[in-house]
């Protein structure tokens, strides 16, 4: 039964067996202290704001049987598959590969690169590590997505500047519909969060829709009680 959601620009039309909630980065090495975001000089309880949101968007998700997809920023740990300008750039003292408070940065398998234990992945839920900002690049996001049936997109994770705003972006030419989530996004940076999100609904919704996550809930909940009255009328 499709849901309809109040967002910016205007209201928007879900199915929820077609609709994937993708988490993106909810990482430690990018939301707690000790880890990358803070080794940069990053205040990452700005980021950390979004857990308790995006914890009960991810229980919303799963009572209605969407399809969830986590991801992870990270590198092999040879780093061969990442770049020698991502490696360089920043001239950083701590970067990638070095060792920090939470094992080696981003290196896949270190303690920081893991998801923060408030939005653990149950067991089946997609895991894609990614090596790049958007989560479409050299991972296999758009085949399942399409295996799955997936049309709609519900957005959550951190940066919104950066690695939010790169998959919308690739999402939108793939042909699917993005809602972001503004209280279950965020950045280091709160007017880049503030203009990137502006960016994606301007212009009729050019990248996709915006909306807080109370407006998705109060959807979600509506269905729910819709689905046990049509059930209760059935079974009378």
């Amino acid at each position: 039964m499709p849901l309809t959601v109040t967002a910016r620009p205007y209201e928007l039309l879900l199915e929820p067996t077609a609709t994937a909630l993708v988490v993106i980065d909810m990482q430690r090495d990018f939301l707690e202290p000790g880890g990358f975001g803070e080794l940069l000089g990053n205040d990452v309880s700005l980021l950390g704001r979004t857990v308790e949101p995006v914890r009960e968007v991810l229980a919303a998700a799963r009572d209605a049987g969407m399809l969830v997809i986590h991801t992870r920023e990270g590198h092999r740990s040879d780093l061969s598959d990442c770049p020698p300008t991502k490696l360089a750039r920043g001239r950083l003292d701590l970067g990638i590969g070095s060792l920090g408070p939470k094992g080696r940065v981003l290196v896949r398998g270190e303690g920081g690169h893991d998801i923060v234990d408030e939005l653990r992945p149950d067991v089946g839920e997609v895991v894609l590590d990614k090596p790049g900002k958007g989560s479409f690049y050299a991972t296999d996001l758009e085949h399942v997505l399409r295996n799955a049936r997936i049309n709609s997109l519900i957005v959550t994770g951190v940066t919104t500047e950066v690695c939010v705003h790169t998959t919308v972006r690739e999402a939108n030419d793939r042909g699917f519909e993005c809602l972001v989530l503004e209280d279950c996004v965020a950045s280091y940076f709160p007017e880049f969060h503030r203009v990137a999100l502006e960016m994606i609904c301007a212009q009729g919704g050019i990248f996709g829709w915006v909306t807080h996550s109370s407006e998705l809930l109060a959807a979600l909940a509506g269905a729910r009680i819709e689905r046990r009255v049509v059930g209760a009328s059935k079974g009378a």
